[in-house]
């Protein structure tokens, strides 16, 4: 199948148009048409060469919701014609541990992503949702519910559970006060579900302009990180703090946010971060800091099934691809609030 995508040929490249075949459906794999991709700060780390050299051309995207065209004949839990998501994993294993345990983001031999990562089945790179289409095996292709709004959900598959699966496995609940540090992409979608989990929910944040932001997400108070008043006055408050920041910074300022026995998940930087923190920070109160990933295939269909029963969806801006490296500046250099959705459609329409 040729597709028409956008890719990026090296580290200070713009992404631009690259035609490409995809490889033909076997046994159990699923062909879909890309209807909308999202775009992810990980597309920008990728592409930019911030996480390591990708392999070029590269083309990104792992929040996809499409329409399946295709199946192979051993396929048995979908058809053409069906609404679908895929996510940042297209294959693992299956055999080891944490595969076995619907952990497939952990695989203890070899995660294969959505783009730039090698496919197993034919030893070629994976190609990404800015693109028309896409080949993925059947166990890695999520159910879209009934009533789904198309135009917003993309974003669920990887801001969404990114956000959700941490908040789910340190049991937030109602009573218990949560920090979000950061309100981009991943952290409006925090917000919203850890109000839908019953917490008090707060926003952290060094930028003025995102307490607004804040407010209009459900948010019921903001920490301004660059206020010293308003950090003090916040000290040894959360139970949790839910770290979507997606660039290094200090972490110390926001451990002291916490209770006795407070939790920050770091969800948002893949890179080092900066200064350290003094190991009272953390024995004095017990104070614990952890990380977390996406989340299995199971725990993403939970999600999507989840936001789409209680109406939890992204802020969103349509974009097409030919807007993709103005979104990216954007993202970058400004700050925003929501996430940007491609639309496929109307971006290649011949």
């Amino acid at each position: 199948m040729k597709v028409k995508a956008f890719a990026s040929i090296g580290v200070t490249k713009p992404l631009g148009y690259f035609e490409f075949e995809r490889r033909e459906p076997i046994a159990k794999d699923v062909e879909i048409e890309v209807l909308y991709c999202g775009v992810c700060h990980s597309d920008i780390h990728t592409v930019r060469g911030e996480w390591g050299k990708a392999n070029y051309p590269c083309v990104p995207g792992h929040e996809i919701v499409g329409k399946v065209t295709r199946v192979g004949k051993k396929v048995t839990k979908f058809k053409p014609g069906d609404l679908v998501g895929v996510g940042c994993m297209v294959n693992s294993c299956g055999k080891c541990v944490n595969c076995k345990n619907s952990l497939e983001q952990y695989c203890e031999n070899k995660v294969v992503w959505t783009y730039d990562s090698k496919d197993p089945i034919d030893g070629t790179i994976t190609y990404g949702g800015y693109s028309q289409g896409i080949v993925v095996t059947e166990n890695f292709v999520l159910k879209l519910p009934k009533g789904t709004d198309l135009t917003k959900a993309a974003p669920l598959l990887c801001a969404g559970i990114t956000t959700y699966s941490p908040l789910k496995h340190w049991k937030i609940k109602k009573g218990m006060k949560v920090g979000i540090a950061g309100l981009g992409g991943l952290g409006h979608m925090g917000l919203k579900y850890a109000k839908a989990f019953g917490a008090d929910t707060y926003v952290i944040t060094t930028s003025p302009k995102k307490a607004a932001d804040a407010k209009k997400y459900g948010a019921k108070g903001v920490v301004l990180m660059s206020n010293p008043g308003s950090v003090e006055e916040n000290k040894e408050k959360f139970n949790f703090i839910l770290n979507t920041i997606p660039v290094e910074h200090n972490i110390r300022p926001y451990l002291d946010l916490l209770k006795t026995d407070g939790t920050m998940v770091i969800v948002g930087a893949l890179s080092d971060l900066k200064g350290g923190f003094h190991g009272r920070s953390l024995i004095s109160k017990r104070r614990r800091i952890a990380g977390s990933m996406i989340g299995g295939i199971k725990e993403t269909q939970e999600v999507l099934d989840f936001s789409v029963k209680n109406k939890i969806y992204p802020d969103v801006k349509m974009i097409k691809m030919q807007e993709v490296n103005k979104a990216y500046d954007t993202m970058v250099k400004k700050g925003i609030s929501h996430r940007f959705v491609i639309d496929l459609k109307a971006s290649f329409k011949s």
